[in-house]
């Protein structure tokens, strides 16, 4: 297998041009909703064309298709030039959600002279990076027109909210004990009370009685700030605003930084950097020879809500991906979906601890991930990860065909193990899998840190993926 120093013989300019539409990704993209909406725009580039799950599919060889759920999950596939209900998947999984703050249904507060924002923490988030950071708010809005619901993204890229942290002379043990509350310490500030009646128009009390008798529902429950900045984004009403979503995010853009310019900074590293890369591998994949002579249908899952289990209708612990395979395996023979089954792989692609300068305690002596150096095997032998000897020998011959260098991470035995979409997948269809991702440090801080490299490096060992792995399997000689 070719050593990552090979690897890395990639130009600099296709590693810096990589990392560039890769920061590009991540700074349009700061929800979910956000990030479904940029995949479906690079795939209808790519000509794939967008189906709806209520509708009846007509599927053919050499074409490309993609659909949405609840607009978070998205799923993108091309069907192979040979492919025949009973072949395989060729697949990816990733997903499109991140530790954040999230506004609360009814998120008005007023406190000492301060408007605040009520948020739920979703995920399991570094809560104390939220601290002092310039946050803006970005999601979706269900909009009333007329006699129709209509979904709209709302992106108010400025920062509006702050949360303040406690100054030292008030809290004297701050660097030795302090764990915000996260009900309490983490509400962001909209405003002062008394500019904002500053700003307000003059006007009678019997006026502001009758505007409080018609004051729209959502004016009940959260401050009319917050609605006329997502109004004004909107050019629509608090009066047609049904419900939202709302996020919180990082007001500062992703950038690429380091003395040599060699290290991604950015907010939701984890997971955009599989859910780009996996993208652009389908997509690269779909554009030579290869894809005419397939067998297998080649798919990306992106799913939402791994953060908090996955356990929702758009959750990878649905029954979304086994209800997609069925219906692409629809054939006269009745067993097609079954026989498919040992002739697929799911690389669970979700990113993975670098060795820390800072830390190097907390990894195992043996498995010491580094930045530059290659995908990383996730490997767990309580089955925390799905990877077996079996899975991860395929992988390493299609990585040796992509000239794509692997390292290897098992936890401590002292250490808890965090888990991935891998072994849900794997242990509701029995498909064969093998976790993977890129090596990253302050994982569910606000901000994370990675390499340019490893867009690069991703992207072409998901591209070999897609083109190998048919064959590959076709050597395997364990049944």
């Amino acid at each position: 297998m070719g050593s990552w120093r090979t690897a890395m013989s990639a130009s600099k300019e296709a590693i810096q041009a990589a990392a560039s539409k890769f920061i590009d990704f991540v700074n349009k993209s700061p929800s979910p909703y956000h990030v479904v909406h940029e995949c479906s725009k690079a795939l209808t580039s790519a000509g794939f064309e967008e189906l709806r799950e209520s509708q009846k599919w007509v599927i053919q060889p050499k074409k490309k298709y993609f659909f949405t759920r609840n607009k978070s999950t998205i799923i993108a596939f091309a069907v192979g030039g040979k492919y025949q209900a009973g072949n395989g998947f060729t697949m990816v999984g990733a997903h499109t959600d991140s530790p954040c703050l999230k506004v609360k249904p009814d998120s008005k507060r007023i406190k000492n002279d301060y408007l605040s924002i009520g948020v739920e923490c979703y995920g399991g988030g570094i809560w104390h990076t939220w601290m002092d950071r310039d946050l803006k708010v970005a999601g979706r809005v269900i909009v009333k027109n007329k006699d129709k619901l209509e979904h709209k993204l709302v992106h108010i890229n400025r920062p509006i909210l702050f949360i303040p942290n406690v100054a030292i002379h008030l809290h004297r043990t701050h660097n030795e004990n302090f764990a915000p509350n996260k009900e309490t310490h983490l509400v962001p500030v909209l405003a002062t009370a008394c500019q904002e009646q500053l700003t307000k128009p003059a006007s009678s009390n019997e006026d502001k009685a009758s505007d409080k008798k018609t004051e729209p529902y959502q004016v009940t429950k959260h401050h009319s700030l917050l609605l006329q900045q997502l109004c004004e984004e909107l050019n629509t009403t608090a009066e047609d605003v049904l419900d939202f979503e709302l996020f919180l995010a990082d007001a500062q853009n992703a950038v690429i930084g380091g003395a040599l310019n060699e290290f991604l900074l950015s907010p939701r590293l984890d997971n955009l950097v599989n859910v780009y890369c996996a993208l652009e591998g389908l997509i690269e994949a779909c554009k030579n020879d290869s894809f005419d002579e397939d067998p297998n249908i080649r798919m990306v899952n992106f799913y939402d809500n791994e953060e908090v289990g996955s356990q929702t209708a758009q959750g990878a612990e649905s029954s979304l991906t086994e209800f997609i395979m069925r219906r692409l395996c629809v054939s006269e023979n009745r067993t097609s979906f079954e026989e498919s089954i040992p002739k697929s792989m799911l690389l669970s692609a979700d990113q993975a601890h670098a060795i820390h300068p800072n830390y190097p305690e907390k990894h195992e002596e043996r498995h010491k991930p580094s930045l530059h150096k290659g995908p990383v095997i996730k490997i767990n032998s309580n089955q925390r990860y799905a990877t077996t000897a079996v899975t991860s020998s395929i992988l390493r011959v299609i990585a040796e065909k992509g000239n794509v260098p692997l390292q290897e991470f098992v936890v401590r035995n002292d250490s808890p193990c965090g888990t991935t979409i891998g072994p849900i997948i794997a242990s509701k269809l029995g498909l064969k899998t093998v976790d993977i991702g890129m090596p990253q440090l302050g994982m569910h801080s606000i901000r994370e840190m990675a390499c340019t490299s490893s867009i690069h490096q991703a992207t072409e060992l998901y591209k070999a993926y897609f083109e190998h792995y048919p064959a590959v399997n076709a050597s395997l000689d364990i049944e």
